[in-house]
């Protein structure tokens, strides 16, 4: 590790720095991953049918997608470190009232305030990382804030189960609640205190980021309403999406102080950032969403036995976190970054082979190549796009790779499942059997390996295009 100068944070300091936003990081990946699990139980709880208590997820993901750049530039113009206080405190006063929520319509919205909570600790702690970490350690930074990522997402099933048996559904919303307070005091008393702006950095972008937020709800809810069943509703919200597009970039165009401004986009490390965080993520997903499918119908897996396969995949994320951040810091973000996306490719081509020989083994051996390779890639890509970036504009670029990396959740989760039923010829994934299953997951991911290809791509090109000043770490 490098020594740190006198102008540079102390060392006690930057840890301490790094588990206030770890914790952050950790409670905004466990608030989306914790409440799945307890769908059921709100089902029978408030006698509302599965459409129905679905929008408790759904409207923290809404929240956060349709938001998160919005927060990151508010957090440019009148203080990162007071925006995420009262980010933290907005989420532990939500998490709170969603577990007092005497009806689903108030859990609901409580859960949309939570989601914004989260939008604002998401989009503020990367920014973090580059105004107080020192640059040779910047990989290593972004590697932990990886590993909490992935433990919040490993641990939340596993923790919402526990709760709900033990205490009822309110638990899980109610276990955020300390950890919050928590976060808030540690970031009070370690992130450093916001600068002063001028009148001039104050100005708002209020038409730009009315149109972006409507653009991406409508892009959201296009993904996710009908559970897979894209129908003319699912038509007329992405046609809205696309016709916002082109409204945002008009907006943009002529704004005094656009909310994104569009010069960014022309450099090509940061726009191959967003555009591969974007395609990682929706392989990603994949695994998310078509391995239940396929443990269940090819290989006669129980639900038990499906959840215990399917956490190797976070856990291996989890451990892969540090060591990936210190590797960035060795060899630098490119090599890093290309060295994640072969391990990817290389799991997502196992994955049409090894299972249907090698049984379970067979699938969790290529899931953890797939996510080790992901928390490498992940470290160096954050560590490339928020590297070399003007400081008033941190909190708009981590806003929009959470942004990238949060479409392709939710673009992974709608087309990659239809490309599982196409494959498996089948309509529906439920009644899938052993073939046809077998025949969905090699179709999955021999698109997954595509787009991951087109990521290596992606990187290659922007590498060649990039000015010297953009390319970071060890040439």
């Amino acid at each position: 590790m490098t020594t740190l100068t006198t102008s540079q944070t102390p060392t006690a300091s930057v840890r301490w720095v790094l588990a206030s936003l770890s914790l952050s990081m950790l409670l905004s990946s466990l608030g989306t991953s914790i409440a799945n699990v307890g769908l059921p139980t709100l089902a029978e709880a408030f006698n509302a049918s599965f459409q129905q208590v679905q929008w408790v997820v759904l409207a923290y993901l809404l929240a956060i997608t349709t938001l998160i750049v919005s927060v990151g530039r508010v957090g440019d113009l009148v203080g990162r470190r007071r925006l995420l206080l009262a980010g933290i405190a907005l989420f532990t006063e939500a998490s709170v009232l969603c577990g007092m929520a005497p009806t689903l319509g108030l859990l609901i919205a409580a859960r949309a305030a939570q989601g914004l909570g989260a939008a604002v600790m998401m989009a503020l702690t990367m920014a973090f990382v580059g105004e107080t970490v020192p640059k040779a350690t910047t990989g290593s930074a972004m590697g932990l804030l990886g590993t909490m990522s992935a433990v919040g997402t490993a641990l939340g099933p596993t923790l919402g189960g526990v709760l709900i048996a033990g205490f009822g559904w309110q638990a899980i919303f109610f276990t955020n609640a300390p950890l919050g307070v928590l976060a808030l005091v540690l970031v009070h008393r370690h992130l450093p205190a916001d600068r002063q702006t001028s009148p001039k950095q104050t100005r708002f972008d209020h038409v730009g980021t009315l149109l972006l937020a409507l653009t991406l709800a409508a892009y959201a809810l296009a993904m996710t309403i009908g559970r897979g069943s894209f129908g003319a509703l699912n038509v007329g919200l992405l046609v809205a999406a696309v016709f916002g597009v082109g409204l945002v970039l008009l907006a943009e165009a002529s704004a005094a102080s656009p909310l994104i401004p569009l010069a960014l986009f022309r450099d090509p490390l940061l726009s191959a950032g967003f555009a591969m965080s974007a395609l990682v993520t929706t392989v990603v997903m994949a695994t998310l969403v078509v391995g239940p499918f396929y443990l269940s119908g090819a290989l006669g897996l129980d639900a038990a036995r499906v959840g215990l396969v399917m956490s190797s995949g976070p856990v291996a994320a989890a451990l892969s976190g540090v060591p990936a951040g210190r590797f960035v810091d060795r060899f630098g973000s490119h090599r890093a970054s290309v060295a994640g996306l072969l391990a990817m490719a290389l799991g997502c081509a196992l994955l049409t082979l090894l299972p249907s020989s090698f049984g379970v083994p067979g699938y969790i051996a290529p899931l953890v190549v797939i996510t080790a390779g992901y928390a490498l890639f992940q470290a160096a890509n954050n560590t490339a796009v928020m590297t070399n970036i003007q400081p008033d504009q941190r909190g708009v670029i981590s806003g929009l790779l959470n942004l990238s990396r949060n479409l392709g959740l939710v673009t992974g989760a709608s087309v990659m499942g239809a490309v599982f039923a196409l494959g498996s010829a089948t309509r529906s994934t439920i009644t899938t059997g052993s073939a046809a299953a077998e025949r969905g997951m090699q179709t999955t991911f021999g698109v997954a390996t595509a787009l991951i290809a087109t990521a290596l791509a992606i990187s290659a090109l922007s590498r060649r295009a990039a000015s010297p000043a953009r390319i970071t770490g060890p040439t």
